[in-house]
């Protein structure tokens, strides 16, 4: 498998039930002593069936007990459990050593993104708003920050961008969309009603649906046509969601600059016209 176990369990992690979670935990808690122990002994530890612990292997997308032992000690997460980028900002740290944590932790969830980045995903994300008549980004509250910025970097491009912060307006664009449009939604728990609407409305129209997201198994996911999901990590003062920002960024940057370069010309041209405003202005 040649996602990281610890990668592919915090992509699923806010679906699994309260029992999987205390498993999954165990597992990233504990990647050494797991590639060394008997099912039995695991599941001893866990105070679990065998075949509750076999079936978690299983939903990670292992044939086995043994095949996922085996997959955990070849991977990184055995190799660099004994050190951790970031070991968690306290009290005592001074502000250049909390500087040098949030700075790790950002590098980390960059590294943990780039793991998962898939090239016919990105070739295929960029065919489907390469050939859309219209590309429209939707968000709501943090995720639209996100939106917001890639409506801004994408109006650089050929595309002919649609984006709105009012998720009732967002609303009533996705029940225009027709399938010669394409619909990117961005939300880190895959989770939220409003998101999740718009998606079953752009899909019901025949919209091409890209999401980016950190859970693949939550709803909005499932009804996607290619799915791209960020990976961060909680801190002191900030969350996850805020913590994926970065890595949802760079994942849209990766798209926009892949299209740029394919349409050369017409960006080049796009950028020309954007320049000679701006600079008027300045004058």
């Amino acid at each position: 498998m040649a996602t990281s176990i610890r990668l592919t369990i915090k992509s699923i992690y806010k679906n699994l039930t309260p029992k999987e979670q205390s498993i999954a935990d165990y597992i990233l808690k504990e990647p050494q002593k797991v590639s060394h122990s008997s099912i039995s002994d695991i599941a001893n530890d866990l105070n679990i069936a065998d075949s509750t612990f076999f079936q978690f292997t299983k939903k990670l997308g292992f044939s086995g007990f043994k095949d996922f032992k085996m997959a955990l000690l070849t991977s990184d997460d055995y190799q660099n459990s004994m050190t951790t980028i970031h070991q968690g900002i306290t009290q005592d740290d001074d502000e250049l050593e909390m500087a040098y944590k949030i700075f790790d932790s950002n590098i980390s969830t960059l590294l943990d993104t780039k793991k998962l980045l898939d090239k016919q995903k990105l070739k295929d994300a960029v065919d489907f708003i390469d050939h859309s008549d219209r590309l429209f980004f939707f968000g709501v509250g943090g995720s639209e920050i996100v939106a917001s910025d890639a409506y801004h970097k994408f109006l650089r491009s050929p595309v002919n961008v649609v984006h709105n912060a009012d998720y009732h307006i967002q609303l009533m664009e996705a029940s225009m969309m027709t399938e010669k449009d394409c619909a990117l939604l961005i939300s880190h728990t895959g989770k939220s009603k409003e998101t999740i609407q718009l998606a079953e409305v752009a899909k019901k129209n025949g919209a091409k649906i890209i999401v980016v997201t950190s859970q693949i198994q939550s709803q909005l996911a499932k009804l996607a046509d290619i799915v791209f999901t960020s990976i961060s990590e909680e801190t002191a003062f900030r969350s996850e969601a805020l913590a994926s920002r970065i890595s949802q960024l760079s994942i849209l940057d990766a798209i926009f600059t892949i299209l740029m370069f394919r349409n050369a010309a017409g960006s080049q041209t796009s950028i020309g016209k954007i320049r000679e405003v701006i600079n008027k202005i300045k004058e």
